[in-house]
């Protein structure tokens, strides 16, 4: 190819790029506002500061119930303040603890999982008689129970969401490394002297936990409800410190009069979980 038709080719190749991102994202709406939504969360819980002027605790107590307007999108609640500001302030609690709850259960799962698939015997009968035990009790209420255990807060809020996953980590781990363990490529490291660390990192591990990362991002859905849902009972961040499911309980007394303190920020713990949700599915999709 010529200096002059490589050139001439360059100008329809810039093109073609965004034109083609563009049919992807008319192809899948879905994927594409959910994508959206998260990103946008994702800049509210980085720099709060930016998308709006008011502050999360102070309020204007002349401007107390005002409905939804162009001054107050989310409107004020009873002491003046702006629910679309305490929305935003408040992302950062409620993400950051849904990612270290993730986190806690996929780490800790996904180890039991893979010591208990590959070594198997006894021992992995055992751990999953406890495993089985967990999944038996419903999530929230095993969150519930650890979290009176240990005192509330947001911190031991994400610690227990994280125990209440681990179980799921785990079942969906074991089942990937049974899979995995009877292949012939781990046949042949254990047959040119390889140890047993090292087939399990360089061979079973990298392998499973594909899968794993598919249940990670559907489990950020169900952590955001889990968290808001303990913040709703109290159990998180206190008052004034925003938080979503603190928003909603501050407005539950006030449903027949001023219904928009808890309905916008119900309605945005709903659309971020569906967002969340979508993107998982999508994951598991791909994998």
């Amino acid at each position: 190819m010529t200096v002059l038709e490589i050139a001439s080719a360059g100008p329809r190749q810039v093109i073609a790029g965004p034109a083609r991102l563009l049919r992807r994202a008319l192809a899948r709406p879905g994927l594409t506002v959910s994508t959206g939504v998260l990103l946008l969360v994702a800049g509210w819980a980085v720099a709060p500061s930016w998308f709006t002027d008011y502050s999360p605790t102070k309020g204007d107590i002349d401007a107390s119930f005002s409905p939804p307007s162009a001054a107050h999108l989310f409107g004020t609640d009873r002491l003046g303040r702006d629910l679309l500001a305490r929305a935003i302030y408040g992302t950062s609690t409620t993400v950051s603890a849904t990612l270290l709850a993730v986190a806690i259960g996929f780490v800790v799962g996904s180890l039991i999982g893979l010591l208990s698939g590959f070594i198997g015997g006894r021992a992995d009968a055992a751990i999953m008689r406890c495993v089985d035990v967990l999944l038996a009790v419903p999530g929230l209420l095993l969150a519930m129970t650890v979290v009176t255990a240990l005192g509330y807060g947001t911190v031991n809020i994400a610690v227990a969401v994280g125990v209440s996953a681990i179980a799921a980590f785990a079942r969906v781990m074991r089942s990937k490394v049974l899979e995995v363990a009877g292949t012939d490529y781990v046949e042949a490291a254990y047959g040119s002297g390889a140890g047993f660390w090292r087939v399990v990192i360089r061979h079973v591990l990298p392998n499973s936990v594909t899968t794993v990362f598919a249940l990670a991002a559907l489990e950020c859905g169900s952590a955001v409800l889990a968290v808001a849902a303990l913040g709703f009972l109290g159990y998180g961040a206190p008052p004034p410190q925003p938080e979503w499911g603190l928003a909603v309980a501050e407005g539950r007394d006030f449903l027949a009069t001023y219904p928009w303190i808890a309905l916008f920020p119900g309605a945005l713990i709903a659309v971020v979980v569906l967002s969340a949700n979508r993107i998982g599915r999508t994951i598991g999709e791909w994998r």
